[in-house]
């Protein structure tokens, strides 16, 4: 029979209540909320991706400056002597910035084409629409909260445009 009164680990803490035994544990390789470990040993693999990620961005913004702001004759002294064309650090840019705006711009047209008129029906309703449910109960009774419905029109324009206060 193993003794009650030895820890396997100096980290961890044994209570030797009567009542209960319960083992506390100061180690981090635990699965503890907080630590941003997963359920198995090692960080997140969007963790890594993350560092990942943003170290190459880092490294790629410098060779993209130092390629374009760098004279040629420094890039030489350092022995490089193979790199794409001067026009292209402004012309790669800009052709992206363009090809955003156009996007963008094509995606509003499409929604402009896939509203409808605003004189159609298919503006007030459609296949989701609610009716509102009549229900029959006295003032004196406890009503219940009615089910979610669509607003009428008709109601619509008689809170909005009736001038009775």
């Amino acid at each position: 029979m193993e003794d009650l009164h030895s820890v396997s680990s100096p980290r961890r803490i044994l209570s030797l209540s009567k009542k209960r035994r319960t083992l506390i544990s100061l180690d981090r390789d635990d699965k503890a909320p907080g630590f941003g470990l997963s359920g198995e040993h090692g960080p997140k693999p969007s963790e890594v991706y993350g560092f990942v990620g943003s170290i190459t961005t880092v490294v790629a913004t410098g060779v993209y400056l130092i390629w374009a702001y760098v004279p040629d004759s420094w890039l030489h002294s350092v022995g490089i002597f193979y790199y794409p064309s001067r026009y292209w650090a402004l012309a790669v840019p800009a052709y992206v910035m363009v090809s955003i705006a156009l996007a963008w711009l094509f995606y509003i047209g499409l929604n402009f084409m896939s509203t409808p008129p605003p004189t159609s029906f298919n503006i007030m309703f459609d296949e989701f629409s609610k009716e509102p449910s009549i229900s029959t109960f006295s003032e004196e009774e406890d009503r219940p909260i009615e089910p979610i419905s669509d607003i009428g029109i008709n109601r619509i324009n008689d809170l909005m445009f009736n001038n009775k206060k």
